[in-house]
């Protein structure tokens, strides 16, 4: 089940890049035509997919929770695809989704400014400063992605095992590498504990996703994490009932066969200002 990421700029030729080591390996290359024609399927529309893939979240009180759900079955579908084994995982943080995954080569790819600018504006047949715009506002809105989701750096070079640039580097070196560095034997010895995280991995986003989707539960963030079937919950709620209603959606998730729970029932009016 091998899996390399690959996290790159814009304008750096990566999508080919990503496209020919896909093709070397005959790994399947799971970019966003493909996650779109899965996400109907985990009941995540095309707008919303749209309003959340790689983009910083502009949430609002009354979309707050679909949009995190959202967030979440996008991350279940990309964790779906690496727990087949044998993808080029394209963008969208999966750095960092599976940063405690062994088995997984990441891969960065980055040029210098006016190589990225020049590349782009030449591919889209666009004026070079309107290929400077675009490219500036989509690097602040994968940063802003990566922030928010990850709480990391887009840039932060120790996220990697390589990284290329592409204003040195032909295409075809960096395929070479690619394709040579994904065989490296250490990645192979831990596919089988990436094998079970990426499965626990799984059933917590399914928790995440259930909980907010659930109209009837007063959801508030809560720690989750679940091993072999077995779910640890904690945080606070306001009652008795919501925390019982809570309990009864993550039973009814399927894989979950015990819950640990520390869920503390706080009164918060007690705590509110009555001055």
């Amino acid at each position: 089940m091998s899996i390399i990421t690959i996290s790159r700029q814009m304008g750096t030729g990566a999508y080919q890049i990503a496209s020919d080591v896909a093709r070397e390996l005959k790994y399947t290359l799971v970019d966003a035509e493909l996650i779109r024609s899965r996400a109907q399927k985990h009941g995540l529309s095309s707008e919303m997919f749209e309003m959340v893939d790689e983009k910083p979240p502009s949430f609002d009180t009354v979309e707050n929770r679909k949009r995190a759900a959202a967030l979440n079955t996008l991350e279940l579908i990309l964790l779906d695809f690496a727990r087949k084994g044998n993808v080029v995982l394209y963008g969208r943080g999966c750095q960092y989704l599976l940063r405690d995954c062994g088995n997984v080569l990441k891969v960065r790819i980055v040029a210098d400014s006016e190589d990225r600018m020049s590349r782009f504006a030449e591919r889209e047949w666009i004026d070079p400063d309107l290929a400077n715009s675009i490219i500036r506002l989509n690097d602040y809105q994968r940063e802003g992605f990566i922030s928010f989701c990850f709480n990391a750096s887009w840039d932060d070079p120790l996220a990697y095992d390589i990284v290329f640039n592409m204003t040195r580097l032909s295409q075809k070196s960096v395929v070479n590498s690619i394709v040579v560095a994904a065989k490296e034997p250490r990645l192979k010895q831990t596919e089988a504990d990436a094998a079970e995280f990426i499965d626990n991995t799984i059933l917590t986003n399914r928790i995440k996703i259930a909980l907010l989707d659930a109209e009837e539960c007063d959801y508030r963030p809560f720690r989750i994490s679940s091993v072999k079937g077995r779910v640890y919950l904690n945080g606070c709620l306001s009652s008795d009932e919501a925390k019982n209603t809570v309990l009864k959606i993550v039973k009814s998730v399927k894989g979950v066969r015990e819950i640990k729970e520390e869920i503390q029932v706080v009164n918060y009016d007690l705590y509110k200002d009555k001055s």
